[in-house]
């Protein structure tokens, strides 16, 4: 493909991300500059969008699925492009249609650094998803230790309760994530609540066939 119909698939690309998106995802001032970001973010290009924001793209565009540039580099894990997101502005706690900010993004991909550097500039971590999942109950999930101590440090209460009264122990146990279960045992996480059912993170992790990560905890 040669350079001028690269150029022209890429404002043909920007074109119907705007074409599509909601009113509210779009500045009145600067819409294709902010179609321009959001299609650089998406592509991972820190270079086009740090030039879209200097021509006066609008930190806070949101895509059809209400994703901001921010919220598209934590699903990544791409550091530097949520630094020049933040340093233009971004709202740090702006999450997508499906209620997913950043922070949650960023937990779920167990990007421990990205993590502690939006916790830095100001990102909740109490916010719930469409599926009442944190960003706790995504780090411990998904068995991302060093998420889950980073979000410990911020004030995140270790027995705090989730959907169907489930601890991030419990979400860490039933999943066989032995060192996210070592990290909230090391913080004094409660083995005998129970959830919805009466059942322990021991007994939890026994049902999901990881019996050693049931004997450490029957142990307590």
């Amino acid at each position: 493909m040669g350079l001028i119909s690269k150029r022209y698939a890429g404002g043909l690309l920007a074109w119907f991300i705007l074409a599509h998106a909601p009113a509210w995802a779009q500045a009145p001032t600067h819409p294709n500059l902010n179609a321009q970001l959001l299609v650089a973010a998406r592509q991972g290009d820190l270079k086009a969008v740090e030039r879209a924001l200097a021509q006066g793209a609008a930190p806070n565009s949101r895509n059809r699925l209400g994703k901001t540039a921010l919220v598209m580099a934590a699903e990544k894990g791409q550091l530097a492009l949520a630094e020049a997101m933040l340093k233009a502005g971004t709202d740090v706690n702006l999450a997508s249609l499906e209620r997913v900010t950043p922070l949650m993004a960023a937990s779920y991909g167990g990007h421990a650094q990205l993590v502690r550097r939006l916790l830095a500039a100001g990102a909740d971590p109490s916010p719930e998803d469409r599926m009442h999942r944190s960003a706790m109950v995504y780090a411990a999930g998904q068995g991302h230790a060093e998420v889950v101590a980073a979000l410990l440090e911020r004030g995140v209460p270790v027995d705090a309760t989730y959907e169907h009264q489930l601890t991030a122990l419990m979400w860490a146990a039933g999943q066989g994530h032995q060192a996210a279960v070592n990290v909230l045992l090391e913080r004094r996480a409660r083995a005998d609540l129970r959830d919805d059912r009466g059942l322990t993170a021991a007994e939890i992790a026994r049902q999901a066939g990881h019996a050693d990560v049931a004997a450490a905890l029957g142990a307590r």
